[in-house]
């Protein structure tokens, strides 16, 4: 009965040293976006990061043992926040676009980390920058993506079959980088949201839908 409730001491344990570790490790990527988004990746010390959120060095790279190592897993953090939003849509041609204004509705709330990741991929145009070939994957998978729904809204007769759906959709990546980088640059005077759901209701009136 002993050997048991130690047993189960030690997992609860390990549980909390888990969660305590998740805790710090959201903490240092919240503080490494906050750093990035002021001074861009190339300048960005990693060991401000680690003061901003009370550790040392070493105690910081206990987590993340490069910088390198603490960009991706920022983007990969990111990346799977997205795919969880508008994942449900990638089928129908309606969601998806609908489900984009969403995706801006919620970044609006987060400034600090969409200016971030503006900065990363400017940065990421440059040669040999670690971020490089992620965000090129991420372009090409969000354009594959959105060209293969509208696509599937040509094939099930729901649009025009004329309709080039790679080419919509780079027309509609152009459109949303726009109107964040508008956005980001002043905040206050420009609705990034209200700009791209008027674009989207004018898009889907133009392809048949009731807008």
């Amino acid at each position: 009965m002993a050997e048991v409730f130690e047993s189960k001491t030690g997992e609860e344990q390990r549980r909390r040293r888990s969660r305590k570790g998740e805790a710090r490790r959201a903490e240092i990527l919240s503080a490494a976006m906050r750093r990035f988004a002021e001074d861009g990746y190339q300048n960005a010390a990693i060991g401000d990061v680690a003061r901003d959120v009370g550790l040392s060095l070493p105690g910081l790279l206990h987590h993340f043992p490069t910088k390198v190592d603490l960009l991706l897993a920022i983007l990969d953090k990111r990346d799977l926040e997205s795919e969880s939003f508008i994942g449900p849509y990638r089928s129908d041609l309606r969601g998806l676009l609908k489900g984009m204004v969403g995706v801006f509705r919620r970044n609006a709330e987060m400034i600090e980390v969409i200016r971030a990741f503006a900065i990363l991929n400017a940065e990421s145009l440059m040669k040999d920058h670690p971020a490089k070939a992620w965000f090129l994957d991420r372009a090409t998978e969000l354009q594959n993506d959105i060209a293969a729904t509208f696509e599937q809204a040509v094939a099930d007769g729901s649009i025009d079959g004329k309709i080039d759906g790679r080419a919509m959709a780079a027309e509609l990546i152009a459109v949303m980088d726009g109107l964040q980088m508008l956005w980001l640059r002043d905040p206050t005077r420009f609705d990034m949201v209200g700009g791209l759901e008027a674009y989207v209701s004018r898009l889907l009136v133009s392809l048949g839908f009731d807008g």
